[in-house]
């Protein structure tokens, strides 16, 4: 098993954070496409016009390259929606990490190194509006490289995450991720995660079902001590 250590961001990081990143959610359009595939309404599209298209041309041929537009259709909407959430972190946050994670107090960005190599992502920013009482932090780009995953980078970037929002006295560490990647799901649930709400964050992701997971992990209260 390799070693690995992890440390904050530092600049000569970014061009390997910015790919570490974007080819770490790209990996999940597969099984976004098959998990499309799997809906009812995508079925009930994929039988139901190949076989307008034989009762309208008497053409299983064209029946045939129907679906394979159909197909390639489907794949082209679950690239875009992957993609277009990429651009849109690649343009807001990931744009500049350390003014948006670096300079300012109550949050960080750090990396996981192994080799001289960044394996491993995860930043955390305060919320901005939490709920009345509580104060938050949001985890957010918790990637891990795909030669290096089953090596617990993964969790030793949440416990760097949970033993910073300690240190700054927050009360909750929060996040979302999508319901298709169920690795980090599965992670999110073993490190004592909380399920709190599942959503679509647009109109396209709620045609290919691809609902957004809420997490909570509360800390425990400190004991009160009597005087």
């Amino acid at each position: 098993m390799a070693s690995f250590h992890i440390r904050q961001f530092q600049e000569r990081d970014y061009e390997q954070v910015v790919d570490l990143f974007s080819t770490g959610l790209k990996e999940h359009i597969p099984a976004s496409f098959r998990h499309l595939l799997t809906l009812p309404r995508t079925l009930l599209v994929l039988v139901g016009v190949p076989l307008v298209t034989v009762l309208l041309s008497d053409s299983w041929l064209l029946a045939v390259i129907c679906i394979f537009f159909m197909l390639l259709f489907f794949w082209f909407l679950v690239s875009h929606a992957w993609n277009k959430y990429v651009s849109k972190c690649l343009h807001t946050d990931m744009a500049d990490i350390p003014k948006s994670y670096m300079s300012a107090h109550g949050s960080c960005f750090w990396v996981a190194e192994s080799g001289g190599e960044v394996v491993g992502i995860v930043g955390g920013l305060p919320v901005k509006d939490p709920p009345l009482g509580r104060k938050q932090l949001q985890l957010l780009r918790l990637s891990v490289s795909s030669q290096h995953r089953g090596q617990g980078i993964g969790k030793a970037l949440v416990r760097t995450v949970f033993q910073f929002a300690r240190d700054q006295g927050y009360s909750d560490v929060v996040l979302e991720t999508g319901a298709v990647q169920q690795g980090a799901v599965t992670l999110y649930y073993s490190m004592g995660f909380q399920k709190t709400r599942e959503f679509f964050r647009d109109t396209l992701v709620w045609l290919l079902n691809l609902s957004i997971i809420s997490f909570t992990y509360s800390f425990p209260s400190a004991p009160k001590h009597e005087l």
